[in-house]
């Protein structure tokens, strides 16, 4: 099985090879779970003129705790796209994990890069594989996006594509979040988007979005000045995917904090 995968789908050949592996697999005691393991909360993605932008809050909860400050929710896919996670933080990062090496090995047997809705739909599989632990509450929803190479317009190749707990895959328009505070930043984003942004304007839109889901949700970490730690922000666009330094999102978080000391409401 080694030597001859016989696969595109690394999580088909790991089906076979290690089933125990996957997430969704694991045997689980009866009864909800979701108060046992920190939860990630807020992504948004915006797309822009020549690519897309992806955020995420720093923090990740366990009932009314903070369970971790700095947990990272947004990681590149692959070259060319971005996935963030919210729900159960554990089974989340292992399945982005699992998803970029699902991209890497079809990638690698089939010489060819997965089309961004291969990608996604890839991705949906996954999620359904997870949907016997999400309904004992260990649930997880996944955002993607990316630069679709095939586009006609390449101002208009940033695609972003949402998921539900049971694996549907849903191409957004524009902007989208998920979340606990993801109602507060798609509300945020309805007043602020508009076609044809840069992606220097989609990014200072996107750390916007994710103060005012902090705001308004207790599960959602606003930037943090005392000890330094601010929104994970990524963009995809034709030269690939690109994470902001935490110079240039301190500076972004900084600004948007100093303007809301003289507008609150932003």
């Amino acid at each position: 099985m080694f030597t001859n995968a016989g696969t595109s789908s690394f999580t088909a050949f790991l089906s076979k090879v290690a089933p125990e592996m996957l997430p969704g697999r694991r045997p689980l005691p009866p009864g909800m779970a979701a108060d046992l393991a920190p939860h990630a909360t807020t992504i948004v993605a915006i797309a822009a003129a020549g690519g897309v932008v992806m955020a995420g809050d720093r923090r990740a909860t366990m009932g009314n705790l903070i369970a971790q400050r700095d947990i990272e929710k947004v990681h590149p896919a692959d070259a060319y796209s971005l996935v963030g996670i919210a729900g159960t933080a554990g089974i989340g990062i292992e399945l982005m994990r699992l998803f970029q090496v699902e991209l890497e090995h079809y990638e690698k047997i089939e010489g060819a890069m997965l089309s961004l809705d291969g990608k996604a739909n890839r991705l949906a599989s996954m999620i359904r594989g997870n949907l016997g632990a999400a309904m004992q509450g260990l649930a997880v929803i996944p955002l993607f996006a990316g630069f679709d190479l095939a586009a006609s317009d390449p101002t208009r190749a940033g695609r972003i594509f949402s998921f539900d707990v049971t694996g549907g895959p849903y191409e957004e328009t524009g902007y989208d979040a998920i979340g606990s505070g993801s109602l507060f930043a798609k509300s945020a984003l309805k007043k602020r988007f508009r076609a044809g942004l840069s992606v220097d304007d989609a990014v200072r839109l996107a750390v916007e979005a994710l103060y005012d889901a902090a705001d308004d949700d207790t599960a959602t970490g606003g930037p943090d000045l005392t000890r330094r730690i601010y929104p994970v922000v990524m963009a995809a666009t034709a030269e690939g995917t690109h994470r902001l330094t935490d110079a240039e999102t301190a500076t972004i978080a900084e600004s948007v904090v100093s303007g809301r000391m003289e507008n609150p409401g932003g």
